[in-house]
C-alpha cells in the first residue's frame, strides 16, 4: 500500500467519512470512527497523513466541526483520524433531497431491484427538484476535490478515488475542473441490468453512466455487476465496448473496468473481537442462550437484506423440524437504517411484528427461540460472530456483504454459512457455503436445518475455507489495485 500511495497525491471522496462528531453535555465536540462497510473497507488507508478524505457533514455536530475549521479542513489530529479530512457543510435541504430523494430512494432502489412497480417509482415535479439537488451535491464534491489538488509539476498526477452511487456524477465533473487528474470510481452496490435500469428517466440514466465514465477506472465488487454496467453503457449511450468488456470508450475518453472484491483485514478484526467489551457480551449471550446452537444474522434493517423472509424461514424450520424446539436460538441483530424513509420505518415494524409472532408460537419455559435487537452495538455483533454455529446471510441483492466474510473469520468453533446467491460474496464463497434462493423460504429453512445438523468437523472445514476466501483480497490490496489501475491508464 505504501508503494501505491507514493505514486502521487491521493484523495478519497465519499458521502460518509472516516470520522463523525458528537456534542457532549458540556458542548465539547468529540470524534469517533465513521460507520458503514465502505468506511471499514477504507480504514487501512485512513492511517496515512498524506491522504485527504473529502466527505459530507452528516449531523449538526459534524457541521459545527466543519465550521470551526478553516474551509472545513481538519488535520489528522483535529479529526481524530489517520488522514486529513475536508468535511463539506452542504445545506441540509440540498443534502436531504440528494441523499434521501435520489441516492437512497431512487438509485439504491434501482440497483437493488426493490421497487413495488405497480406503485413506484413516479417521476414528477418533486423528483426533478431532488435531481437538481443531487447534481448540486455532486458539484460540491467535485469542486472541493479540484480545489484540494496540489500542483504536480511534472511528477505523478494526483489520483482521486470517488466512492459509490452517491457520487456517480462527480467523476465527470472533476475531470472537467481538474484536467490531468487520474480518477477512479468504485460502486459498492450491485448494478441494475438494462431492463431494470431503463426505469430511470432516459436523461437521468444517461447522466449517471456518463458521470462514471468521466473516471479513468470504474471498479465493481463482482463480474456480475461490472457486466451489468457495461451492458447499460452499450444500451443507453453511444459508447464503444471493448470485446474483452474491460474498456468502455465514450465521448473520446477510455474508462477501464475493474473487478475488485473487498475482503477483510483478519488481524484487525480478530484483535477487536478479543477486547474486553466483546468478551463481556459473549458471556451475557452465552448465559441467555444456555449453550444451545445459535443461528446468527447481523444486518441493518434495510429492505434488500431480506430479514423478514429470514425470520419466516426460521419459523418454518421450527414447524418442520420439531427436534430443534428448545435446542436452537436465532440471534438477529438488525440495526436501524434510513428511518427518514417511510418504507424503512414500516420494514423495521414488520420485522418486530414477525419476531413477536415467533415468540408467541414457540416460546416455552426456559427457552426463548429468538433474540432480536434493533439497536446498534458493534461489540455485541462481534460476540455473536464468535458464538455462531450458523450464519444466515440471505439478501435479495447485495454488492458484496462483509458479514458473510467476517463471521467465518471470528467463529470460535467454526460456522456454517447459509448464503444468498444474490450476494456478490457468493462468487467467492459459494463453493463452501450453503447457497439459497433468497425468495424461497422453504429452501432457506431446509438449508438452516442442514447447517444445524452438520458435523462439527465439516462445519470447521467449511468455516476455515470461507475465512481463507474472505481474506484473499484484504482492504489494502483492494484499494492498492485501484490506484495501480490509475497508474496504468488506458489509451483510445
Amino acid at each position: 500500500m505504501d508503494k501505491a500511495l507514493a505514486g502521487g497525491q491521493v484523495l478519497i471522496a465519499s458521502n460518509r467519512g472516516p470520522v463523525s462528531f458528537s456534542r457532549g453535555d458540556d458542548g465539547h465536540l468529540s470524534s469517533r470512527r465513521g460507520g458503514g462497510g465502505m468506511v471499514s473497507g477504507l480504514s487501512t488507508v485512513a492511517d496515512d497523513p498524506s491522504v485527504l478524505w473529502v466527505c459530507a457533514a452528516l449531523s449538526d455536530a459534524d457541521r459545527a466541526a466543519a465550521r470551526q475549521a478553516p474551509g472545513g479542513m481538519l488535520s489528522p489530529e483535529q479529526a481524530g483520524a489517520g488522514v486529513a479530512v475536508k468535511m463539506l457543510d452542504i445545506p441540509p435541504s440540498v443534502f436531504h433531497r440528494a441523499y434521501n430523494g435520489i441516492a437512497n430512494s431512487t438509485l439504491w432502489f434501482v440497483h437493488h431491484l426493490l421497487y413495488d412497480t405497480p406503485n413506484k417509482p413516479s417521476f414528477g415535479a418533486s423528483f426533478w427538484r431532488e435531481w437538481q439537488a443531487f447534481t448540486s451535491y455532486n458539484e460540491t464534491f467535485a469542486t472541493a476535490l479540484a480545489e484540494a489538488i496540489e500542483p504536480w509539476n511534472g511528477g505523478p498526477p494526483p489520483r482521486a478515488a470517488i466512492q459509490d452511487y452517491h457520487l456517480c456524477l462527480a467523476p465527470q465533473m472533476l475531470a472537467a475542473r481538474a484536467p490531468g487528474t487520474r480518477i477512479a470510481h468504485f460502486s459498492h452496490t450491485p448494478w441494475a441490468p438494462p431492463d431494470y435500469y431503463r426505469m430511470l428517466p432516459a436523461h437521468v440514466g444517461r447522466e449517471v453512466l456518463a458521470g462514471i465514465l468521466g473516471a479513468d477506472h470504474a471498479g465493481f465488487l463482482s463480474d456480475r455487476w461490472a457486466d451489468a454496467f457495461v451492458d447499460c453503457c452499450a444500451a443507453f449511450l453511444d459508447a464503444e465496448v471493448d470485446p474483452s468488456r474491460r474498456k468502455v470508450t465514450y465521448d473520446g475518453h477510455v474508462t477501464s473496468i475493474g473487478v475488485h472484491p473487498l475482503g477483510v483485514d483478519a488481524k484487525q478484526l480478530i484483535e477487536r473481537a478479543s477486547e474486553r467489551d466483546v468478551v463481556t457480551r459473549m458471556e451475557a449471550l452465552t448465559a441467555a442462550t444456555a449453550g444451545r446452537k445459535l443461528i446468527v444474522r447481523i444486518d441493518r434493517t434495510e429492505l434488500s437484506k431480506n430479514i423478514v423472509r429470514g425470520l419466516e424461514a426460521y419459523r418454518e424450520l421450527l414447524r418442520m423440524h420439531p427436534e430443534w424446539l428448545g435446542n436452537v436460538v436465532h440471534v438477529a441483530f438488525a440495526y436501524p437504517s434510513r428511518h427518514d424513509l417511510p418504507e424503512y420505518r414500516e420494514y423495521t415494524a414488520a420485522v418486530q411484528r414477525l419476531a413477536s409472532q415467533i415468540e408467541d408460537e414457540f416460546a416455552a419455559p426456559g427457552w426463548d427461540p429468538l433474540i432480536l435487537a434493533v439497536d446498534d452495538d458493534y461489540a455485541r455483533s462481534l460476540a455473536a460472530y464468535r458464538l455462531a454455529d450458523v450464519l444466515l446471510v440471505n439478501p435479495i441483492r447485495d454488492g458484496m456483504n462483509l458479514v458473510a466474510k467476517e463471521g467465518p473469520i471470528l467463529s470460535d468453533g467454526g460456522c456454517a454459512l447459509v448464503l444468498s446467491t444474490e450476494a456478490g460474496a457468493a462468487a467467492e464463497l459459494g463453493e463452501h457455503a450453503l447457497l439459497i434462493n433468497p425468495y424461497d423460504v422453504t429452501e432457506t429453512a431446509q438449508a438452516l436445518n442442514r447447517a444445524l445438523a452438520m458435523s462439527g468437523a465439516e462445519r470447521a472445514r467449511r468455516s476455515e475455507a470461507l475465512a481463507l476466501a474472505a481474506t484473499a483480497e484484504p482492504p489494502s490490496k483492494w484499494f492498492s489495485d485501484q490506484l495501480t489501475a490509475l497508474d496504468n491508464p488506458s489509451t483510445p
